[in-house]
């Protein structure tokens, strides 16, 4: 998420209340979470273990809880409770604005765009020419829609990621200033949930047709020319590269990559990165050959069982 305008490290430690190691005017042009950090950026980090990936990633000014060797060109910040002051950032600067009528004005539609009855459409929401919005559909704050994109009732774009802190009062939210971007030629079936990015955005890129009641997590990227059967969820962070086949009721953990033309059968479950130009089944999820390969040998164990019974007689 880049700022309206850039910022200086002084007036950022002032508004979060923190200390703060750099110059004062050292500039900062955005926030971001660790995966999609660019120069200019902030990134909070509140855990030893993620320091070193916190300190030597693109972002160049560091939220973090405990007083380190600043990098040579980078700042700190220094905080108690970095996801606090994080979370005090986005609000700020991309704020929850409340809306009074279904249709904001501050919405863009293209031409001939259908926008059916009772649809919420949010603000500075951007749809292209030619689309059709069927009912009850709603498009929080900032979506982005190209052309040629058709919403089946029901659909949610732009809910808020699913990320929590444990904390001992209970779960405490990261709050979402990211978008959802959907491109050309998209379709998305009824009742399907896509959640805005944490910082960044949930894209769906040209020409990828999604079925019923599928969720997709945040910050999550889908290639061109994808296919998404009914009731599949992928979690957050995920890339799914281009013409990619997931069947119906997959599951997919977060934070790995789903290769090139791929092909994920249905009920399957997707644990780690997966190669492209393969079939993948099963839970957890591997490819045709070393799956029957695993099933063959399994079908083994009742007669290997049977022979070692008899060899102790």
């Amino acid at each position: 998420m880049k700022f309206p305008q850039p910022q200086k490290l002084k007036s950022i430690a002032q508004l979060i209340d923190s200390e703060f190691i750099g110059s004062d005017d050292f500039p900062i042009l955005g926030m971001n979470e660790i995966h999609v950090v660019e120069s200019g950026d902030i990134v909070f980090v509140d855990h030893p273990k993620y320091y070193d990936k916190a300190l030597n990633s693109k972002a160049t000014i560091i939220l973090i809880n405990k007083k380190v060797d600043c990098p040579e060109g980078k700042a700190l910040l220094i905080s108690d409770d970095p996801f606090r002051d994080f979370n005090k950032l986005t609000n700020h600067f991309s704020p929850f604005q409340s809306s009074s009528s279904q249709m904001s004005s501050s919405a863009k539609i293209g031409k001939n765009t259908i926008i059916q009855p009772n649809c919420f459409i949010g603000n500075n929401v951007v749809i292209g020419d030619n689309c059709i919005i069927h009912s009850n559909v709603s498009i929080y704050d900032n979506t982005l829609i190209g052309d040629n994109v058709e919403i089946h009732a029901g659909s949610i774009l732009g809910s808020s990621a699913f990320y929590y802190k444990n904390r001992p009062s209970g779960f405490d939210q990261l709050k979402s200033g990211g978008r959802v971007v959907i491109e050309n030629n998209v379709d998305i079936g009824a009742a399907c949930t896509i959640d805005k990015g944490v910082t960044g955005d949930t894209t769906i890129k040209e020409g990828t047709k999604i079925d019923n009641q599928v969720q997709i997590g945040h910050d999550t990227v889908i290639g061109k020319k994808c296919l998404i059967a009914s009731q599949v969820g992928i979690a957050g962070c995920v890339i799914i590269e281009d013409e990619v086949t997931i069947w119906g009721q997959v599951g997919i953990t977060s934070a790995i990559t789903i290769g090139a033309k791929a092909v994920i059968s249905a009920k399957a479950g997707v644990s780690k990165s997966l190669e492209g130009g393969k079939s993948y089944f099963g839970i957890p999820a591997d490819d045709f050959r070393s799956k029957y390969k695993e099933i063959a040998a399994i079908r083994k164990i009742p007669e290997i069982l049977e022979k070692l019974k008899k060899q102790d007689k």
